[in-house]
Order: structure tokens, then sequence, then C-alpha cells
């Protein structure tokens, strides 16, 4: 195990931040997107839950498609994906051979349940906000944003009818036991019955501020529909007549449904705790889940005896969870708990300087973690609460950790494993991002409030301010050198910045929308700027690619369709990724402007991308709550890259598949980090050609104080700690050296060169 990887796992422990990952290692695999091997979080509650006909299946509605669970250990069994957009509505046939799911993507699919086989996709104009197939199976009825209820064959997916009459969306639609009615309710505050047979409106009720849900109970002789606001209500479908109003505890009821023999009615929704109704009396005659908010469904498994619902866990280690809670419906005893579903939020990924472990963070509530690259295995967090997260950063030697809290900046030391090691205050608005220096000394902070802030790590000082954007500050980055601070804005233009002295040195303008994003390529020839607004007011949707030395404009990488919100180049290649609100992530080789791949697999928007430093995995966060680390071999050529395959694989004239490390243009010393240091640091380099490797320490006289023979290495980059030349800050003799100024020379065949380093407190 690297130092870095230990330091990082040993201070987790240290602050006992670990948690339960329960059943991490089976799901993460399950059902992926081509190119993608792991996905870390199964997304959030987007729609209902059901149970199948015979009670062995739990299904779930989710944002990166359909989660099936064996109802009885809440083993994951499968995941149904496909759609390009969440899955709002989810069911199995009476029979329990076919499972039907509406999305947001404007499809209904048809599946075998077994097989997980598409049977049908069923095209709509709009999103699909609810499905239910008649009891005998044969039909399948879609309600629409379109404000629309279509009937379709279910075993020809032919359409048979188009149910008109609700001015708005239609949101819920549940067929009578007869199958000679329909109800449906709509966000025009109205419930409709509906004539299966001639498609007319047989009867039409007012549903409140807003229809959300319909439900028949197994007799047929009652209808409950739920909405906005706390109230339920009953009609008699004899009579159809309002025979009583129930009031629930909470926001809004978005799900009812009764027991199978009819005694109980289960209400949910937003702000709501999940009720329990006899139907005999109609009293509420008990409450599940004290401190949790139902999010999404209730639902009864076939016998009656568990009642499965979606909840968001507001008292939780992380306070972001969303879970499915299993109830016995008799006792209201909690069962289990189906773990793994995050709050619908934005996700920010970035590594520390080694390969091991990276960080995410975004949301509302906490949500900065740690995981395991190789595995999948969530180490941990380094905080339980920090409000909405903006961004995350790490140290390039991955000793500091940094997200914001609204307008200030939390840094936590992975050294010792405290939260807290600074709080960096000063910004009169919210922070938007920050980045670090090469050397890990000093932090650049962007805000709504126009400025660029540059922080002293070690003391938390304030050491600039830098004025001079005309709007909010989104995006900062260094040069690999560390002497220029990059600043994009709302302003629509890029700043650069002194980053010793603050000084403004020039400003450079050419793409319409907001600057959302910049990265420089690691040789630091290289400026990459997108430009994206999650609203899409201000996009030109583009990624623009600048000389970093002569400012000179050199591609316009056009193809997206919405804005860009994150781009990352591949270590020491001219690979750029961009992530998008359009949900995809493109590749693009940066020499030519060619696009060479589009990588598919998120639901919802793409909000961050980010290259492990060996540049094999592309990990990519996404408003649809999950986390995907793509297969991504690369290499570079001064020939043409000619294609990319779904992998991310390259086929290069030159350079065969085995040879797809990468190998430096040039041999080369790297500044050393930490800088200043006491007592110890590591000193980076590169290697254009296997040779013997030494590196000389001298003092400020010009004598010699230590030499570290590294001996015979390959061709290629020596950056992260297990990898780099490390100096404890001793002589020959064992002895701590003084501080000072000292120089450390790289020997490697022919090659030789020096730089300056720094021992102090």
């Amino acid at each position: 195990m690297n130092k870095s990887r230990f330091l990082i796992l040993n201070t987790v422990c240290i602050a006992t931040l670990f948690l339960q990952t329960c059943l991490a290692q089976d799901y993460t695999r399950l059902g992926l997107p081509e190119g993608v091997k792991m996905r870390l979080g199964k997304g959030w509650i987007s729609g209902n839950l059901t149970y199948s006909p015979d009670g062995e299946l739990l299904a779930v509605a989710s944002s990166v498609g359909v989660w099936l669970y064996d109802a009885g250990t809440g083993a994951e069994v499968n995941v149904f994906g496909g759609h390009t957009g969440w899955v709002s509505s989810v069911m199995f046939s009476y029979d329990g051979s076919r499972l039907a799911s509406g999305s947001r993507d404007g499809t209904t699919r048809l599946w075998n349940a077994h097989t997980g086989e598409i049977l049908h996709v069923i095209e709509h104009t709009d999103s699909v906000t609810s499905v239910a197939f008649s009891s005998d199976g044969s039909t399948l009825a879609c309600g629409s944003a379109d404000n629309t209820i279509g009937l379709w064959n279910v075993r020809t997916g032919e359409h048979l009818r188009s149910l008109e009459g609700h001015t708005e969306s239609v949101l819920s639609v549940a067929f009578s036991p007869n199958e000679l009615m329909l109800a449906s309710g709509s966000e025009d505050k109205t419930i409709r019955l509906w004539n299966v047979q001639t498609g007319e409106t047989v009867q039409r009720f007012k549903g409140g501020r807003r229809a959300e849900c319909v439900a028949f109970s197994p007799d047929g002789s009652t209808l409950a529909g739920g909405g906005w606001g706390n109230k339920i209500r009953l009609w008699d479908t004899n009579t159809w007549e309002l025979t009583r109003t129930l009031e629930a505890d909470g926001l809004w009821v978005n799900s009812l449904t009764f027991s199978s023999d009819g005694s109980t009615l289960a209400s949910g929704g937003w702000g709501n705790k999940v009720g329990l109704w006899d139907t005999r009396t109609w009293e509420q005659k008990q409450i599940l889940g004290e401190h949790y908010s139902v999010n999404g469904s209730v639902a009864f498994s076939p016998d009656g005896s568990t009642l499965a619902s979606g909840i968001k866990d507001f008292h939780s280690w992380w306070g972001d969870n969303e879970m499915i809670q299993i109830w016995d419906a008799h006792t209201g005893k909690s069962l289990y708990t189906l773990e793994g579903y995050w709050a619908r939020t934005s996700i920010f990924v970035v590594f520390p300087g080694d390969g091991d472990t990276f960080a995410s963070a975004g949301g509302w509530e906490s949500m900065v973690r740690l995981w395991n690259m190789r595995t999948g295995e969530h180490l941990g967090s380094p905080e339980t609460s920090t409000g909405n997260v903006r961004f995350i950063a790490f140290s390039p030697d991955g000793s500091l950790l940094a997200w914001n809290r609204y307008k200030s900046i939390q840094l936590w030391d992975a050294r010792t494993g405290v939260v807290g090691h600074q709080n960096l205050t000063g910004h009169l608005e919210r922070i938007n991002t920050a980045a670090f220096s090469p050397d890990g000394l000093t932090l650049a902070s962007g805000s709504l409030d126009g400025t660029i802030r540059l922080w002293d790590t070690r003391s938390g000082e304030q050491k600039h301010i830098l004025f001079g954007h005309r709007s909010d500050v989104t995006s900062v980055a260094f040069s690999p050198d560390g002497s220029t601070v990059v600043s994009g804005s709302r302003d629509s233009t890029i700043r650069f910045w002194d980053a010793r002295s603050g000084n403004h040195k020039r400003s450079i303008a050419g793409q319409i929308g907001d600057i959302s994003c910049l990265a420089f390529s690691h040789d630091g020839r290289t400026l990459a700027s997108g430009s994206g607004d999650p609203e899409g007011m201000y996009n030109d949707n583009t990624v623009w690619i600048w000389d970093a030395h002569t400012i000179e404009h050199l591609w316009t990488l056009e193809g997206h369709t919405g804005g860009v919100s994150s781009i990352a180049f591949v270590p020491h290649g001219n690979l750029l990724a961009s992530g998008s609100y359009d949900d995809t992530i493109r590749i693009w080789n940066t020499r030519t402007g060619e696009h060479l791949q589009t990588l598919k697999g998120h639901s919802n928007d793409v909000t961050s991308v980010a290259f492990s430093p060996d540049g094999n995995t592309l990990v990519s966060g996404s408003l649809d709550g999950t986390i995907l680390l793509w297969k991504f071999r690369h290499a570079t050529t001064l020939g043409y890259v000619k294609r990319a395959a779904a992998d991310g694989t390259l086929s290069l004239p030159e350079f065969s598949q085995s040879t797809a490390a990468f190998t430096p243009t040039q041999t080369a010393v790297l500044p050393n980090y930490p800088n200043p240091f006491n007592p110890e640091t590591w000193i980076p380099y590169q290697l254009a050609s296997p040779t013997e490797v030494a590196l000389t320490i001298y003092d400020n006289k010009g004598q010699t104080i230590r030499t570290l023979e590294v001996g015979h290495q390959p061709a290629g980059v020596y950056r992260s700690r297990s990898r780099a030349a490390y100096w404890d800050g001793r002589n020959e003799h064992g002895e701590t050296v003084a501080n000072g100024v000292y120089f450390c020379t790289l020997s490697a065949g022919d090659f030789s060169a020096t730089r300056k380093m720094l021992v102090g407190k």
C-alpha cells in the first residue's frame, strides 16, 4: 500500500469516520452502461416502489433505472437501465412476467421481468409520469406530461387509444378492479374517471391543489386521491360522492396504496410520515418512521405482511441519504433498510496525488466522501454536515482536502484527520470554486462577490484579494509551474494573475457564455475553457483551446448540446474530457481539435469529471446521484489519433495497445512538495527514456549534503508519494539539516537540472 493511500486510510480511522457499506461490493457492478467499470451510488429515488405479484421482488424507480431487490433478503438482484432520463413510474404485470417503466426521457419500456430483455419501447411526446397494467395484463396505461393518457396493447406494443381532457400533466393513473374504468390525477387539480372502452370522461372531481395520486380499493368500492396539501379524499364509486376527507401529517400526499385485503390504506409523501388508516373506521391507526420523511412511495407486499416506503433520513450520519425502509405492516417494526441512494444533487469528484483514493462532494447536506478507486469501498468522511457543497479540492500531495461552507472554506488535514484545521473566511458571498497551487501552499478561491482570494494554507491567512471581474467568479486554476492563477467568470472573460504578487497580467475573451471551468494541460502549454450554466441561459456549449503562452485561440470544440460543466486533461497527454448538462462526456484531441468519443451513461447533468493520476480511469459525477468510473487507457504520440473505442481506448498509428502507458516527451525535475518543508519532502520527476537516476542535495554554498541514489528507472512519470524521490531532511550522517535554502539536482543520463527548496518552520 503506498504512503498516500495509507495516510488517508489511517486518518479516517483515527477520526473514527468509517461507515458501513451495506452490499456496496454487489451493486457497484450491476447493469453498467458501456465502457463503465463501476457505479457508486444508486441514484435517487425518482418514482414509486412496487412488489412483484408473487412477493419475491421489489422494484424501485430511480434516476438511473429500475433497481430490483430480493424482497426477502434485501439483496440487489439487477438494475434495468437504458432510459436516458430518470424513471418516474414502475409496475409489474399481474402475472409477474412483465415490468413497465415510464421515464422523463419520453418513453415507456416493457421488460421481461425475469431476464431484463426489452420487449417494447413506447414513444411519447413528453415525459411519462405514471404507468398501470390492467388486471388481465392485456393493456398498459401511460400518463404523460403532454396532458394525455395512452392505452397500449401489452403483447404487441400497439397504440389503442389516447384519453384527452386534462389541461395539465397527468401525474397518476389506476385501473378499477373490473377494468372498465381508469382513474387519473393531474396538475390541473382534477381527478378524472374514464370509460376504458369509449375513452369518454365519466366523472370529474376536484382533487385539491394538485392531484398527485389515485388508488382503487381491491373491491372497487372506494377511490382514494391525494395531492398538494395534506388531504386524502375518498369517493364512493357507486354514487361518486365524496364520502370523507382524511388529514395526513406533512406537506403533501404523493402515494396511496391499499393492502390486498382492503383493510388498510397506506399514505406517504414529501414531509409526511407513513400513515396507516383503518378502512372500516377511517381512523389513523399507526404512523411509521417518526424521524423520517417519506420521499417517494409506499407499497404493500401482495400478502399484506410488509410495507415498503421510500424515505429520507434527516438524522443519518450523512444527512443526504435516501433509503427504502421495509416495515412489518402489522406491528410497525422496521425489518431492514435498502441503502445506497443519494439525494438529487450535483456531485463533484477530485483525486489527490496518488491513484488509490478519490473524494466526492456535493449537496444540500453532508456529502464529502472518500472512496477506494479500485474496489469502490466507501472509506468514510471527514465531515458530517457541510451545507451546500459547490466544489472539492485536494492539495497535490493529498495532505489537505478543501470544500466550501457557503462564504467560507473548510480545510481538513489528512495527516492528522482533524476537521476544521482551518476555516478560511473573508468572501462576502457564496464561494463557487477553489484550487490549490502545485506546491499546496496557496489556495485560490472564486466567489459570487466577483473576487479571487489567495490563502496561505499553513496559517490560513489571506494573502491577496484580486479585483477585476464584473460578475461572479466561477472557476480558478493554477498553471503547472505555480506562477500564474487564471480565473473565469460569468462576465465571459478569463483573467491571468501573478500568483506571487496578485497583480493582474492580462485578460482574454471570446466565448459568448459564462466561463464555467478552466484547466491547464500538465505541461502548461495549453489552457482549456468551458462555457456552461445549469439553467442554460448564458451558454455557448463549447470548449475553447488556447495557447497558454501566446494566448492564441487554437480550437473551438463544438458538439455538446448543453452547457459545459467540467473539463479535465488526461495526465501528461493531449486528450481532454468535458462533462456537460446534456448528460454526456466528450473526449477531444486538443492538438487537432478532433472529437474522439462521446460517453453516455448518466441520466442527468454531468457536473464533474476527473482523471486518475495514471490516466487509466475517468471518474464522473452527475445530478443523477451516481459516480461512474470509466475504463480509459491513453497514449500520446506526434502522430494522428484516428479513433477512440467505447471504453476510451485509442487506436494509434505508431503505438500498439500494449504501449498505452504514457511516455513523457522530455525529462524534467518537477517542484518538490511540500515546499517550504520541515522535516520531509517529495521530489517528483519524469523520464523520457530509461536511465540511471540520482538526486543530489546541495546547500547554498554548493556543498553536497545528501545523494539519493534512485537507480535504473524506466521511462515514465514519478509524481505521487509512492514514486517520487523522498528526502527526510537529513544529511549523509543522519543529522537534521538547518533551516534555509537548498538545491536539488536531478541527474538522469546526459540530463541534469536543478530546483530550489526551502527548509523552514
